[in-house]
């Protein structure tokens, strides 16, 4: 049945972060309607349809939302719907006549979601942007990499779906629980820059404590602390270790054979240089498998960087089933995971169009209504 059983959502069909929170909906149970063109446009990476992962656990309708007949067919489903998600540039909604204050004319309880990347005001509003661009004007992009090289690009997890997605996700079900006491709808503006800008919360505090420099590559979290970092193998693959506590910490020299006694103190930067050189000494001496049978499952806080494959063969992956096969295809388990409600992967990502009638009907349009929207060419 899953948590979110009983909960419908409507779901403008978009790219990115807008379907990461509908998929996250749907693996949870509620009923995701995605609205799709009648013809797809350029969506950017264009995925086959069985490997656009982003619409598992969802149906397809397909509707002309340039006639006045498609527009009146959503603005019926509205009538049945707890949750719109649309991810347009901010204005693009109110011109098809399906802004906030005309969905929420035909059902006050809607919970409207807003998904952009600069937020529905403000002088960039209307710039075209993606993941990348939103980090950097946010403080993150800046932070990350190596002292004294170019921030490094941490593909689009931070904003796209860190920033965007999980903030809609959270702000859409917070305002479900509130309409159903208040029996009032309202909407929800996920920006990635506010949520991304939230995400670096622990950042800012250290700033103004004086425990984050500038310089990337300098700091606690960042890579430049050699007990936060990453070391070249003998065989040329890579390890993690991040012992920040000193117990852990301790634990680690004991088991590579240092002592604490002969490096200089652990939270000093000024010997940072010098743990670093003989830990990468250390860690060359052997191969990764080598030092996943000394260190993997101690407290030395240590795994080993895997590959997306090998991930998926680990032991500890394999154990907790993260990863499920539907129909030819791997997928990431449903996240989180619930004791009574369990979340299911159930539906593969459907064909444009594909449960159009079906969907229709469920939500409560009659089989004449259909046949008149068909022959009117506002549906597939």
């Amino acid at each position: 049945m899953g948590v979110l059983s009983g909960v419908r959502v409507i779901e403008m069909a978009g790219i990115g972060p807008g379907p990461f929170c509908g998929m996250l909906l749907a693996d949870m149970g509620a009923d995701v309607v995605r609205i799709d063109r009648l013809i797809e446009s350029d969506r950017g990476v264009n995925f086959p349809t069985k490997l656009d992962l982003l619409n598992r656990n969802k149906r397809s309708i397909a509707i002309d939302l340039k006639s006045p007949q498609g527009i009146d067919a959503v603005r019926e489903l509205l009538k049945e719907a707890d949750v719109l998600l649309e991810g347009f540039r901010p204005g693009v909604m109110e011109k098809l006549g399906l802004g906030p204050a005309d969905c929420m004319a035909v059902n006050p309880r809607l919970v409207f979601g807003r998904m952009t990347g600069w937020g529905q005001d403000g002088p960039l509003n209307q710039a075209a942007g993606h993941d990348l661009n939103f980090i950097a004007l946010s403080g993150v992009l800046d932070a990350i990499g190596r002292k004294g090289e170019p921030p490094s690009i941490p593909l689009n997890l931070i904003g796209d779906f860190g920033g965007g997605a999980l903030y809609l996700a959270m702000g859409v079900l917070a305002a479900v629980i509130e309409s159903r006491t208040s029996g009032l709808g309202q909407v929800v503006d996920a920006a990635i820059i506010d949520g991304v800008s939230s995400l670096m919360t622990m950042q800012y505090a250290l700033k103004q404590m004086g425990s984050w420099p500038n310089e990337r590559g300098s700091n606690l979290l960042d890579g430049g602390a050699p007990f936060y970092a990453v070391y070249e193998t003998k065989d040329g693959r890579y390890i993690s270790i991040a012992p920040v506590e000193k117990r852990f910490y301790d634990d680690l020299l004991a088991r590579i054979g240092l002592s604490a006694a002969s490096l200089p103190k652990q939270n000093d930067p000024r010997g940072w240089e010098q743990i670093r050189g003989r830990f990468a000494e250390i860690f060359k001496s052997r191969t990764r498998a080598e030092w996943c049978e000394t260190l993997e499952g101690t407290d030395a806080c240590f795994a080993p960087v895997l590959t997306m494959d090998e991930c998926r063969a680990h032991p500890h992956t394999v154990e907790r089933q993260m990863f499920v096969e539907v129909d030819g295809v791997f997928n990431p388990m449903p996240a989180p995971r619930f004791s009574r409600t369990a979340s299911h992967l159930d539906r593969p990502p459907p064909q444009i169009g594909a449960d159009t009638d079906q969907a229709l009907l469920d939500w409560g349009l009659s089989a004449e209504r259909i046949r008149s929207l068909k022959d009117a060419q506002a549906i597939l």
